[in-house]
């Protein structure tokens, strides 16, 4: 059963990662913590297992995107040049920081998250193109930030990169192949800074390198990488439009899932 739910949760993510170049995380990272919990993996741990595992993933998902969209011509490979070493430097930072965090305010601060990311993808808020791409230091600030946060929360980046190049009059499908590309920087780095920060936790379960779980690291990637290509095909021949906004109540139960799923339970119960 655990297993099936690790190929279900790599062919979604996998889609995701192609599709919107968000690499899956939004996903991905909600249902490890459940799994988790189930498996009945110490409290202190299993978010931070949930983040580094994803990222983890997102190495090989965004590899076989990266590949598809490079295909099409789409990737902007100087931009991407541009900004990568500053994803890089803010993801490691990021990876530090949540590291700093305790589990159960790690759910609140990815619960806060994922209830924004919905309202913007299930409204369709983004900015309007209205500007060129920044300068270098423009582009290191932006790219740390954007590093940092998806470091924090176990993602690729996309649901902040895309509307950024969007809005920096960057072309939609040019913008999400980019993204994707830049997916790349923030999970190798966050997979292998989560590995040192986790290595020889006290609390780690079994089969753990750091704090990346591998059961379900090969789970997940096993069907994400083939899913990954049918999603960066369905980007270049259908409207997202509704499939946003599908994807938008998922994570709108999500996050409320994160914030107060706790307390309606005992109140359920009580």
């Amino acid at each position: 059963m655990v297993l099936a739910t690790y190929l279900l949760l790599g062919a979604l993510a996998g889609v995701l990662a192609g599709l919107f170049g968000i690499g899956g995380g939004l996903v991905i990272v909600p249902v490890l913590v459940f799994t988790f919990s189930f498996l009945g993996m110490p409290a202190e741990i299993l978010t931070h297992m949930a983040v580094a595992t994803s990222l983890a993933t997102i190495v090989v998902t965004s590899l076989s995107s990266i590949k598809t969209h490079h295909e099409k011509g789409v990737v902007d490979w100087l931009l991407f040049k541009q900004v990568a070493p500053w994803i890089a430097v803010g993801t490691v930072v990021g990876v530090f920081t949540a590291g700093l965090l305790q589990g159960y305010l790690l759910q609140k601060i990815i619960g806060v998250y994922a209830l924004v990311v919905a309202v913007q993808m299930g409204f369709g808020l983004k900015p309007s193109p209205s500007r060129t791409l920044p300068g270098v230091a423009g582009l290191a600030g932006v790219g740390g930030f954007i590093g940092w946060v998806s470091a924090i929360f176990g993602i690729g980046g996309g649901s902040l990169s895309v509307p950024f190049f969007n809005w920096c009059n960057v072309r939609m499908q040019k913008a999400v192949a980019t993204s994707a590309a830049c997916g790349f920087p923030i999970a190798i780095f966050g997979a292998v800074t989560n590995v040192y920060q986790g290595w020889q936790h006290a609390l780690l379960p079994e089969w753990s390198l750091g704090f990346v779980y591998l059961p379900a690291f090969i789970g997940i990637v096993v069907t994400s990488t083939y899913f990954a290509k049918v999603g960066a095909h369905l980007a270049h021949r259908l409207s997202a439009d509704v499939l946003k906004r599908v994807f938008a109540v998922m994570l709108l139960l999500v996050g409320l899932q994160f914030l107060v799923g706790e307390q309606l339970r005992q109140a359920f119960i009580g």
